[in-house]
């Protein structure tokens, strides 16, 4: 994710996320630590021609992953975005050496937190309140080792499953729907490419 790709993650955002939508400025905080040799994040976006489909972004502190956003566009859900989206950015906490992933999802998003489970998290605790100004608590998921989940998000990606409801920003190739992503440069992990599910945290 590039300053220039704001436009159109905005607009997914705000159709998204209604409620809770992260302003502009909060992604350009994003992005500020997203390059070079200090980056701290990791953020991509899933593109199909023209259009951004989806978008998803990485925090890393004291090597410990915490998933910052994963959204998809509605008529990508249920594609395996969402699960090749999750793989890129479990693929970005093993080269920061993360030793750990978290993550917060509605507990109300069953869907969301089946696919976060197949990929090995665990839940941990609730906070209560997290989702304002709807007031819905958030679950709060745990992945011991984001290098141990690597099989088992390439499998995850094929099964064609991914969240179709709010969690928080990633990208990914849809097979289906062949589109291009674009990730933001960072030397702690090389490009790739990956092209959308949503997660809000």
């Amino acid at each position: 994710m590039r300053w220039w790709d704001l436009d159109r993650v905005m607009e997914l955002e705000e159709e998204l996320f209604p409620e809770d939508a992260w302003s502009r400025g909060m992604f350009w905080s994003e992005l500020a630590h997203a390059r070079g040799r200090d980056a701290t994040r990791h953020y991509v976006v899933a593109e199909s021609g023209p259009r951004l489909v989806g978008y998803a972004g990485l925090a890393v502190f004291d090597r410990t992953g915490d998933v910052q956003t994963i959204a998809a566009a509605r008529d990508h859900w249920g594609t395996g975005l969402g699960a090749r989206i999750l793989t890129d950015l479990l693929t970005a906490a093993t080269a920061f050496e993360c030793r750990e992933v978290l993550l917060e999802v509605r507990v109300d998003n069953a869907r969301a937190q089946r696919l976060y489970e197949r990929f090995g998290f665990e839940p941990i605790g609730i906070r209560k309140g997290y989702y304002q100004p709807g007031n819905v608590d958030a679950l709060v998921m745990r992945l011991a080792d984001p290098a141990t989940a690597s099989t088992a998000t390439t499998a995850n990606a094929e099964t064609g499953e991914s969240a179709t409801d709010p969690v928080h920003p990633a990208a990914l190739e849809n097979p289906a729907n062949p589109a291009s992503a674009t990730n933001t440069a960072n030397p702690a992990n090389p490009a790739t490419s990956v092209q959308g599910t949503e997660t809000h945290g």
